[in-house]
C-alpha cells in the first residue's frame, strides 16, 4: 500500500518562492506518474504539474515558467519548486500517484499554500 506525505507549504508574499515535497512510502515501484494538484476555496481541484517515471513533465498553463516539478531517481520523493508566486496560487496542494497512466490512485493529505498580496 502506498502512502504520500506532503510538506513545505506555508505563507509567502507575492513574488516569493516555496518548495513542496512529497515523500512516498510503500509500493513505490508501481508508480507511473506523480503529480501535484491544487484546490482553491470554491473552485474545482486542478492539475498543476506531473512527472512520469521516465522524467517527462507537464504543466498547467497558469504555472508554466514559474513552477518546476522534479523527482529523485526512485520516485520516492517528488518536489514542486514554486517561484514568483501570485495570490491566485493560494490553495491546498495535493500530491498524487498514478499506477497506470489513467486516474490518480493515491492522494496525500494536502498542504496549504497562501500567497499574500
Amino acid at each position: 500500500q502506498l502512502r504520500l506525505v506532503e510538506s513545505g507549504g506555508g505563507l509567502v508574499q507575492a513574488g516569493g518562492s516555496l518548495r513542496l515535497s512529497c515523500t512516498a512510502s510503500g509500493n513505490i515501484l508501481s508508480i507511473k506518474v506523480m503529480g501535484w494538484l491544487r484546490q482553491a476555496p470554491g473552485k474545482q481541484r486542478e492539475r498543476v504539474a506531473t512527472i512520469t517515471e521516465s522524467g517527462s513533465t507537464n504543466y498547467a498553463d497558469s504555472v508554466k515558467g514559474r513552477f518546476i516539478i522534479s523527482k529523485d531517481d526512485a520516485m520516492n520523493t517528488v518536489f514542486l519548486q514554486m517561484n514568483d508566486l501570485k495570490p491566485e496560487d493560494t490553495a491546498v496542494y495535493y500530491c498524487a500517484a498514478d499506477y497506470d497512466y489513467s486516474t490518480w490512485d493515491v492522494w496525500g493529505q494536502g498542504t496549504q499554500v497562501t500567497v499574500s498580496s
